[in-house]
Formats: structure tokens, C-alpha cells, sequence
């Protein structure tokens, strides 16, 4: 990490001359711009090296098509401006980028004020009500990948069709074909590291050129924080190494798909010590199994906050390592929430986010319905033993529209996220869902072209 001091000290020196100054839109990709680094220094004095850019970044899709309806910004309201505030304590150097230091911003409006609808925001709001309530979240997000040969321009001529995987077959926990792809895997632990992101380790994962690399779990902004700088970067190296990744969440029907695993627990902010645990690591808290039973209570409604997008539910098919059954168990990957760790490192790994969600938004939702469970002492039902595939549990929801009627009349979500946040995702998420539906697939022309 990079203090302000250093980060002058380094300009005047000639080894930094560009800062990029940026933030996590509705997607999780980074927004902002690339200042120049002596100017960067000299505004921190005065405004702390804030930027400007305009609000509607947070009302497009991934096209860049500006969307209709919402509240927050519009035509009427002119597509204003708002303040993206460096966040001083993310600023670290870009390893991979000539002389280059980032820095993550607060979403705020002129007087200051936090833009509530951002989804850095969101999580913020979340970790002061658990805060409120005397508890520290801490969190941890294993992000898998899939690695192509082709370079991202390649892969765009070729409408990202016939790729080819860095692999032949699934290469889950392989040595031998994971050392093919150490030249590049090893870059980008490598420069996670040097740039301040701690990496605890790398795999193979189920599919063809499937990986998965982890950072430590952190304090949940710091680890929000984290997961973004790690995505966005794995892009730019492998884009730089001419690869291509992707963490599309099922880019073929035919191979698993890519999760996001999170792990989440509360702690006592003043000892600094896991509120999970207790003498004997086979029973559960209070804490734990009221946090736990929210989750499980709240998992359907809030699909949306860890599925946004209508691949992320092709993900969801049986026998596929997504769950399907909104269960808990102890070890049990056939589910969707799953206890693991003993004593300070007992934890709730939720298996229900794809590895293209939101980090800032999946973790306010985990946090939401944990804190919802807590605050009215829910209880969760027995863990289950078995093929949660084939159980009589709940089902998370099988398609977007699924998730929007849930997460549309959840009280849930309406009150942890807030009205304007709360609209905010909704009317994303059907944005989402009707651009899909503006559209003519590969697969209605084959099966409908001649024959229909």
C-alpha cells in the first residue's frame, strides 16, 4: 500500500506518473480516469484528489447503452456529474503498469454525501448495521476463471466463439497442466502480491483451462476492495501476455461454470476474535446459527445480488458443483451454504454467487441476510446429509425473471438496501432481462430458421 507521502515522494522521483482514480459501477467493472500524477499530489490538498465524472456510469449495461427508468439518474435530470473521494487507504502501486498507483473512491454527491445507489455504498450501509449491532465482518471471495490462447482481440473477431481453452481436459487440482499455465498464473500472483493484495494461493479448477486463485480473507470493504482490484487485473495481464480470461459465469453449457464462493463471519470488534465458534467445534453459536439461518431464510429473495445477469442462472443445472438447494451442511459441496473451519476459523460459505457478481453488492446481500436472521433469532433447520441435488429443500431461483418477482416483493431487501438502492437493483435487473429479450439467439436461429 501506498501512503500519500510515499506517493510523492515517488512523483518527485519520476517513478509514478500516472494515478488512476477509480470506482466499481452496477457491473464491478472499474470507472474513473487516469491523472496525471503531479497533478493528482497537488489536489490532495485540496480535494483530496477527487474526480469527476457522470452519474450515468451507473445506469448502463455492459454495452455502454444508457438505460431507461430510473430514479436516481435520467434524461430529466440532465446526467450530471458526481464526486468519485479516493478512498486514501486503497492506494497501492499497478505492478503491470509503467510507473501507475490506483486508488478506489466514495460515490458522492457535491454536498458530500454518499451516492446511496453505489454499490461500494450498499456494503457500507451493510457493514454499519452490523457495526450498530456490535459485530465486525470478515469475508473472503474465491474467484474462478476460465483462461483461453486466444488474445482478447482475437477472441472478439471471433464473436467468442470456438476458443480455445489453455487445457484439453478438466484440470481440477492438476500439477502437471496448471505448470503449462504457471508462466501466466504465476504473473498474476505475482503481481497481486507486489501490489499489496495477498494471495494465499493458486489452482486448476473443474473445466477445461478452468482456474482458481485465492486471496486472504479481510475485513469485508478491504476484501470487496480486493476481489475487484484481482479481477479487473487478471484481465489487463492476461490481455497484456496476448490471453484471454473470462469470469463469465457459464460460458458453455457443455463445462462447469465459474463461481464465487464466499466465505463470511461475524467478529468482536474490540477483541478482534470470531463470534462463530464455540468450545466444541461441533455445535454453533447463537451468533452462527441465527447469522446462518438468515442467509438461508433470505437466499432466494436476494438471488439477484449474486446472479445479476441471465447467464448467471445456466449455471444452476444439477450435478454441475453450483447448488441448486437452498440447504446448509457441514463439508458438503451439494449445497448451497456450507460450514467449514474449526475454532477462530469457523466460517459460512455461501456457494450461490457466480464468479460475475458484483463483489460489493454479493457482500451487502450476505451480510443483509445474515444480520436479518440475527436481529429476529431464525433458526435453521437441521444440516442436511445427502445429494442436496435430489433433496426436498428450497430451490434458489432457476431464471433471472425468477429472482426479480422474489427480490421485487422482498421486505428484506427493501429495508437492508433501502428504498432507492432496493429500486436501483430491481429495475437493473429487468433492464437486464428485457435487452435479452430484444435480442435473436444462435440458438432460436438453428432450431427455428428452417423449420419453424
Amino acid at each position: 500500500m501506498l501512503s500519500t507521502e510515499q506517493l510523492r515522494d515517488l512523483v518527485v522521483g519520476g517513478e509514478v506518473d500516472t494515478v488512476l482514480v477509480v470506482f466499481a459501477d452496477m457491473q464491478g467493472r472499474f470507472m474513473g480516469k487516469r491523472v496525471v500524477a503531479s497533478f493528482f499530489v497537488e489536489e490532495l490538498d485540496r480535494n483530496g484528489g477527487s474526480i469527476e465524472a457522470c452519474d450515468y456510469l451507473l445506469a448502463v449495461d455492459f454495452d455502454m447503452k444508457v438505460l431507461q427508468g430510473f430514479r436516481f439518474t435520467n434524461w430529466e435530470t440532465g446526467y450530471g456529474d458526481f464526486v468519485c473521494r479516493p478512498d486514501l487507504s486503497t492506494m497501492r502501486l499497478v505492478p503491470w503498469l509503467e510507473r501507475t498507483a490506483l486508488v478506489i473512491g466514495d460515490l458522492v454527491d457535491h454536498d458530500g454525501e454518499h451516492i446511496v445507489v453505489s454499490p461500494r455504498a450498499m456494503l457500507r450501509r451493510q457493514i454499519d448495521a452490523a457495526a450498530a449491532l456490535g459485530y465486525g465482518v470478515k469475508a473472503g471471495t474465491e474467484l474462478e476463471f476460465f483462461l483461453f490462447q486466444e488474445s482478447p482481440q482475437e477472441a472478439w473477431d471471433k464473436d467468442f466463439r470456438g476458443l480455445t481453452p489453455s487445457s484439453n481436459y478438466i484440470i481440477d487440482y492438476h500439477i502437471l497442466h496448471t505448470t503449462k499455465d504457471e508462466w501466466l498464473i504465476r504473473q498474476i500472483r505475482n503481481h497481486m502480491a507486489a501490489a499489496g493484495i495477498p494471495v494465499e494461493n493458486s489452482k486448476g479448477e473443474a473445466g477445461w483451462g478452468q482456474h482458481e486463485l485465492n486471496l486472504r480473507y479481510a475485513d469485508a470493504l478491504t476484501m470487496a476492495d480486493n476481489h475487484a482490484f484481482y479481477k479487473n487485473g487478471a484481465k489487463e495481464i492476461a490481455s497484456l501476455a496476448g490471453r484471454s480470461l473470462t469470469f463469465m459465469a457459464k460460458p458453455s453449457i457443455d463445462d462447469a461454470g465459474s463461481s464465487c464462493h464466499v466465505h463470511s463471519s461475524l467478529w468482536d470488534p474490540t477483541t478482534d476474535r470470531s463470534l462463530m465458534p464455540t468450545d466444541d467445534d461441533h455445535d454453533l453459536s447463537d451468533t452462527f446459527r441465527w447469522y446462518l439461518g438468515g442467509m438461508l431464510a433470505t437466499a432466494a429473495e436476494l438471488a439477484i445480488c449474486w446472479a445479476p445477469f441471465v447467464n448467471s442462472y445456466k449455471r444452476y443445472p444439477p450435478d454441475s458443483w453450483a447448488p441448486t438447494a437452498v440447504g446448509w451442511g457441514r463439508d458438503n459441496r451439494t449445497l448451497g451454504f456450507r460450514v467449514v473451519g474449526h475454532g477462530q476459523a469457523m466460517r459460512v460459505e455461501s456457494r450461490v454467487p457466480g464468479s460475475d457478481c458484483n463483489p460489493y453488492i454479493a457482500l451487502a446481500a450476505t451480510i443483509a441476510g445474515g444480520l436479518h436472521g440475527i436481529e429476529n433469532r431464525i433458526e435453521p433447520p437441521p444440516p442436511f446429509e445427502g445429494n442436496g441435488y435430489v433433496a426436498d429443500l428450497p430451490r434458489i431461483p432457476h431464471t433471472l425473471v425468477e429472482a426479480i418477482e422474489l427480490f421485487e416483493h422482498s421486505e428484506v431487501a427493501r429495508e437492508a438496501f433501502g428504498e432507492e438502492a432496493h429500486f436501483h437493483l430491481l429495475h437493473m435487473a429487468r433492464q437486464e432481462w428485457a435487452e435479452f429479450n430484444n435480442t435473436v439467439t444462435d440458438w432460436e436461429r438453428r432450431r427455428n430458421f428452417e423449420q419453424a
